[in-house]
């Protein structure tokens, strides 16, 4: 059975799906359509690789107190919100 342009998965719709499907939290589904498309799109495969980079950087720093300046900008972030 071949997949029509139809069936295809957008990037779009990747981007939106991509911090459920790098945690695992994608049915089986649509996560097979995932990774069809990382197979065959650069832009998105590189996405994908960016964030599972970042998030390995950012559990290999543990405990690690953040440096003032950070603690400051992200302080500032949160209260626009």
């Amino acid at each position: 059975m071949s997949v029509t342009d139809q069936d295809k998965i957008r990037c779009e719709e990747v981007i939106a799906h991509l911090l459920q499907y790098l945690d695992g939290e994608i049915d089986g589904e649509k996560r097979a359509e995932i990774d069809r498309h990382l197979e065959h799109c650069r832009g998105c495969y590189s996405r994908a690789e960016f964030e599972r980079l970042l998030r390995r950087k950012v559990a290999a720093l543990g405990d690690e107190p953040a440096p003032p300046a950070l603690q400051r900008r992200l302080k500032a972030l949160m209260e626009e919100f």
